[in-house]
């Protein structure tokens, strides 16, 4: 089978990506690959702490590989920290990097540059697939989320810290995507079928956090965000 790792965030994406990705037999996974905020321990978009990430790992059963960024970081040195990730992959034979985008062009072709440099290519096992018929399958399959993140421009602070199911879905603002494909919401998945069992935690607070930006044309803009702290606890 063709080496690969899992580009794996913690969320309903990316676990239903590696769900079909185990179930075809074409990739052989040898690792799973985060970014993490190195500052604050924490799943880069998500929040989600350090230890809830490694649990994820060891249910699934694949060493985790984290790629470390500074709590800013531009995109140079952000794609020059990706290099020196993958290059020793690349040389340890693995060819693809599995993702879970659903219809983003524009991240998707970036993914892709961004592989050809060190020699690898993306397979994308959800790509132009509904986002309902997406959703409905990862609820069918058995897996279980919680909403960890969200973009104040689309949701307020009462969607953070809700569990991901149809009264979650029907509360959704007009436009928002179902499976917050454009970065609306974030997710950690504690519970799927590959899982060797649940992941137990608590809800701890949700804080606001305001980040400041310059877009393509050097203007200054910001955005908010809410996260809700989960802590992992022993059963």
């Amino acid at each position: 089978m063709t080496k690969a790792f899992m580009n794996w965030s913690g969320g309903k994406d990316s676990a239903l990506s590696l769900y079909h990705i185990l179930q075809n037999h074409t990739y052989d996974v040898k690792y799973l690959l985060t970014s993490v905020n190195e500052a604050l321990g924490r799943v880069s978009m998500h929040g989600v702490r350090e230890d809830l990430l490694n649990l994820q790992a060891q249910r699934i059963g694949l060493p985790l590989i984290t790629l470390r960024l500074p709590e800013t970081s531009s995109m140079e040195e952000y794609n020059l920290r990706m290099s020196d990730t993958l290059r020793p992959l690349a040389e340890a034979g693995i060819t693809h990097s599995i993702f879970g985008d659903i219809f983003l062009e524009d991240l998707r072709q970036y993914r892709e540059n961004q592989l050809t440099k060190v020699g690898m290519q993306g397979s994308f096992p959800l790509w132009k697939r509904d986002s309902q018929e997406l959703l409905a399958e990862f609820w069918d399959l058995g897996f279980q989320t919680i909403v960890v993140s969200v973009n104040g421009n689309y949701l307020d602070s009462s969607f953070c810290g809700q569990i991901l199911n149809q009264d979650f879905v029907k509360n959704l603002p007009k436009g928002v995507d179902v499976c917050g494909e454009n970065g609306e919401f974030h997710t950690f998945v504690f519970q799927a079928p590959y899982f060797s069992k649940s992941i137990d935690f608590e809800k701890g607070e949700t804080v606001e956090k305001i980040y400041q930006y310059k877009n393509a044309s050097g203007e200054s803009l910001q955005s908010t965000y809410f996260f809700t702290d989960l802590i992992p606890t022993i059963p």
